[in-house]
């Protein structure tokens, strides 16, 4: 085999493989736009009771503008975890812990 067609052949299995990385990056997708969505639509600052629940509202936000920004970039797997988190502060939030 030549040089040109090693070089060839190896251009070919470089550019499938980041393909197929690139194709594995939807699997949370869905779930990442759905978690994000329903942890902003239950933010709310009227709801925190006392200091804790402000501290837990903190982190929330910040969880939820995390999880916005891995969207983003596509990191849907890290995406679907910081909103995860995040309703769960809010949680906490509300019952002041």
């Amino acid at each position: 085999m030549t040089s040109a067609k090693i070089l060839c052949i190896s251009s070919v299995l470089v550019l499938a493989t980041a393909l197929s990385a690139c194709a594995g990056k939807t699997q949370y997708r869905s779930a990442c736009a759905q978690e994000v969505d329903a942890a902003w639509s239950e933010l709310s600052i009227a709801k925190a009771e006392g200091f804790s629940g402000t501290v837990s509202y903190g982190k929330a936000l910040t969880l939820i503008t995390s999880a916005r920004t891995m969207q983003t970039v596509e990191n849907f797997d890290n995406c679907y975890n910081h909103a995860k988190d995040a309703r769960f502060y809010i949680r906490e939030s509300r019952k002041g812990q």
